[in-house]
Protein backbone atom coordinates (compact mmCIF):
# COMPACT_ATOMS: atom_id res chain seq x y z
CA UNK A 1 0.00 0.00 0.00
CA UNK A 2 1.11 3.69 -0.83
CA UNK A 3 1.27 5.68 1.55
CA UNK A 4 1.39 8.82 -0.53
CA UNK A 5 -2.27 8.14 -1.42
CA UNK A 6 -1.85 7.48 -5.05
CA UNK A 7 -2.83 4.11 -4.79
CA UNK A 8 -5.17 3.25 -8.05
CA UNK A 9 -6.33 -0.23 -6.49
CA UNK A 10 -6.94 -2.56 -3.48
CA UNK A 11 -7.12 -6.67 -3.75
CA UNK A 12 -9.15 -8.38 -1.64
CA UNK A 13 -9.68 -12.00 -1.37
CA UNK A 14 -10.56 -13.65 -4.83
CA UNK A 15 -14.07 -15.35 -5.79
CA UNK A 16 -13.06 -18.64 -6.64
CA UNK A 17 -10.58 -18.18 -9.66
CA UNK A 18 -12.03 -14.17 -9.99
CA UNK A 19 -9.49 -10.95 -8.63
CA UNK A 20 -11.69 -9.01 -6.47
CA UNK A 21 -10.16 -5.60 -6.55
CA UNK A 22 -11.36 -2.17 -5.60
CA UNK A 23 -10.10 0.32 -8.28
CA UNK A 24 -9.89 4.14 -7.48
CA UNK A 25 -9.38 5.27 -11.27
CA UNK A 26 -12.80 4.65 -12.57
CA UNK A 27 -15.89 6.75 -11.94
CA UNK A 28 -17.81 5.49 -9.41
CA UNK A 29 -19.70 1.92 -9.34
CA UNK A 30 -20.94 1.11 -5.76
CA UNK A 31 -21.27 2.78 -2.41
CA UNK A 32 -20.93 -0.46 -0.53
CA UNK A 33 -17.38 -1.37 -1.32
CA UNK A 34 -16.92 -1.63 2.69
CA UNK A 35 -18.69 -4.56 2.27
CA UNK A 36 -16.09 -6.44 0.58
CA UNK A 37 -14.06 -5.47 3.86
CA UNK A 38 -16.63 -7.65 5.98
CA UNK A 39 -16.00 -10.48 2.96
CA UNK A 40 -12.48 -10.51 4.12
CA UNK A 41 -13.61 -10.28 7.36
CA UNK A 42 -15.95 -13.36 7.36
CA UNK A 43 -13.29 -15.12 5.13
CA UNK A 44 -10.29 -14.99 7.92
CA UNK A 45 -13.00 -15.54 11.01
CA UNK A 46 -16.14 -17.74 9.10
CA UNK A 47 -18.53 -16.72 11.60
CA UNK A 48 -20.92 -16.21 8.62
CA UNK A 49 -20.16 -19.69 8.09
CA UNK A 50 -20.48 -20.99 11.64
CA UNK A 51 -23.51 -19.20 11.85
CA UNK A 52 -25.05 -20.68 9.19
CA UNK A 53 -24.62 -23.87 10.21
CA UNK A 54 -27.02 -23.07 13.03
CA UNK A 55 -29.86 -23.69 10.77
CA UNK A 56 -31.73 -26.40 9.40
CA UNK A 57 -32.55 -26.80 5.91
CA UNK A 58 -35.85 -28.47 5.26
CA UNK A 59 -36.04 -27.46 1.34
CA UNK A 60 -35.64 -30.50 -1.42
CA UNK A 61 -31.77 -30.38 -2.41
CA UNK A 62 -33.21 -30.33 -6.08
CA UNK A 63 -34.99 -27.22 -5.72
CA UNK A 64 -32.10 -25.24 -3.73
CA UNK A 65 -30.49 -22.17 -5.90
CA UNK A 66 -29.46 -20.48 -2.64
CA UNK A 67 -27.33 -22.19 -0.35
CA UNK A 68 -28.21 -21.17 3.73
CA UNK A 69 -25.05 -19.89 4.04
CA UNK A 70 -25.17 -17.37 1.15
CA UNK A 71 -29.12 -16.47 2.62
CA UNK A 72 -27.92 -15.93 6.05
CA UNK A 73 -24.59 -14.02 4.01
CA UNK A 74 -27.18 -11.37 2.05
CA UNK A 75 -29.14 -10.60 4.85
CA UNK A 76 -26.34 -9.90 7.67
CA UNK A 77 -24.37 -7.90 4.32
CA UNK A 78 -27.54 -6.05 3.73
CA UNK A 79 -27.91 -5.23 7.90
CA UNK A 80 -24.47 -3.98 7.54
CA UNK A 81 -24.58 -2.18 4.76
CA UNK A 82 -27.50 0.36 5.57
CA UNK A 83 -30.30 -2.05 4.21
CA UNK A 84 -32.43 -2.86 7.28
CA UNK A 85 -35.72 -3.59 5.20
CA UNK A 86 -36.15 -6.91 3.06
CA UNK A 87 -38.00 -5.42 0.45
CA UNK A 88 -34.48 -3.54 -0.21
CA UNK A 89 -32.69 -7.13 -1.04
CA UNK A 90 -35.68 -7.38 -3.83
CA UNK A 91 -34.20 -4.46 -5.74
CA UNK A 92 -30.26 -5.79 -3.89
CA UNK A 93 -30.10 -9.13 -5.11
CA UNK A 94 -29.44 -7.95 -8.83
CA UNK A 95 -26.35 -6.04 -7.49
CA UNK A 96 -22.97 -7.51 -8.60
CA UNK A 97 -21.20 -6.66 -5.38
CA UNK A 98 -23.73 -8.22 -2.94
CA UNK A 99 -23.44 -11.36 -5.05
CA UNK A 100 -19.29 -11.28 -4.16
CA UNK A 101 -19.58 -11.15 -1.13
CA UNK A 102 -22.36 -14.24 -0.63
CA UNK A 103 -20.18 -16.53 -2.83
CA UNK A 104 -21.60 -16.82 -5.79
CA UNK A 105 -19.84 -18.31 -8.79
CA UNK A 106 -21.43 -15.91 -11.28
CA UNK A 107 -22.17 -12.63 -9.55
CA UNK A 108 -23.85 -11.05 -12.38
CA UNK A 109 -26.71 -14.00 -13.29
CA UNK A 110 -25.66 -14.78 -16.69
CA UNK A 111 -25.45 -18.49 -15.64
CA UNK A 112 -29.23 -18.15 -14.18
CA UNK A 113 -30.46 -16.48 -17.46
CA UNK A 114 -29.19 -18.67 -19.61
CA UNK A 115 -30.45 -21.76 -17.97
CA UNK A 116 -33.97 -19.35 -17.66
CA UNK A 117 -34.00 -19.08 -21.38
CA UNK A 118 -33.50 -22.94 -21.84
CA UNK A 119 -36.85 -23.69 -20.36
Amino acid sequence: MKADGTQKSFGFHPLFRRDVAARFDRGQITSDAGGLLLRDIEQATGVLSQFSRCFADHRDPELIEHSVYQLVSQRVYGLALGYEDLNDHDQRRHDPLLAVLVGKRDPTGQDRVGKRDQG
